[in-house]
């Protein structure tokens, strides 16, 4: 959670911005996500793929993908006067992966996007969330053409921890990405609410 401190003259209240990641595999849509949702222009660190990251980079399933994060998104949602969402995209490739430690400081919870289609590509993010015991929920991004699998077979498939929420969505509809974000902080708020209870009693 940030604090974020106003400027209007007189104005001696602080508002809160919830920080929320939005993870995931290569190609998956989290800088689309990001990009639908926020009220904001999204700020994006896009580059063209390039011949020296074939190597590295599966574009397997997505071969239409020119572009890859190389850094973060980053999208604003105003919940209502003094209350933010501030979303940021981490980048899906391995190297990058030194980043997403600075970014999960001070996180509410995580979106974890999966393509059943390559559905092992956000198993590294389900481990990293879990590990961290960063509450988490898991946004299937229903692709065009793709086999369509209930929740439940992809909880399953994830092997995830119980009680973690598996959502379908389409991550270029604002509504849809809207949905998976209340579900992430009704989930959030639970967890770190029996964390605290826990610690006290």
């Amino acid at each position: 959670m940030v604090p974020e401190h106003s400027d209007a003259p007189g104005d001696e209240t602080a508002a809160l911005a919830l920080k929320i990641l939005v993870a995931g595999g290569f190609g998956v849509g989290k800088t689309t996500l990001v990009g639908a949702v926020s009220e904001i222009r999204p700020l994006r660190t896009e580059e063209l793929l390039s011949e020296a990251g074939q190597s590295v980079d599966d574009t397997g399933g997505v071969d239409q993908k020119a572009t890859t994060t190389v850094a973060m998104d980053f999208g604003r949602i105003t919940i209502r006067s003094g209350l933010s969402l501030y979303l940021f995209g981490t980048p899906g490739q391995d190297r990058f992966w030194f980043l997403w430690d600075e970014l999960a400081q001070g996180a509410l919870g995580a979106v974890v996007l999966a393509d059943t289609r390559r559905l092992e590509d956000c198993f590294p993010a389900v481990d990293y969330f879990e590990h961290r015991r960063i509450p988490f929920v898991v946004a299937v991004n229903c692709f065009t053409g793709a086999r369509r699998h209930d929740t439940g077979d992809v909880c399953r498939a994830l092997d995830l921890d119980a009680g973690t929420p598996v959502v379908l969505c389409d991550a270029r509809e604002r509504d849809s990405g809207k949905e998976v974000l209340i579900k992430l902080v009704e989930y959030a708020g639970r967890v770190h609410t029996a964390r605290l209870l826990d610690s006290v009693g």
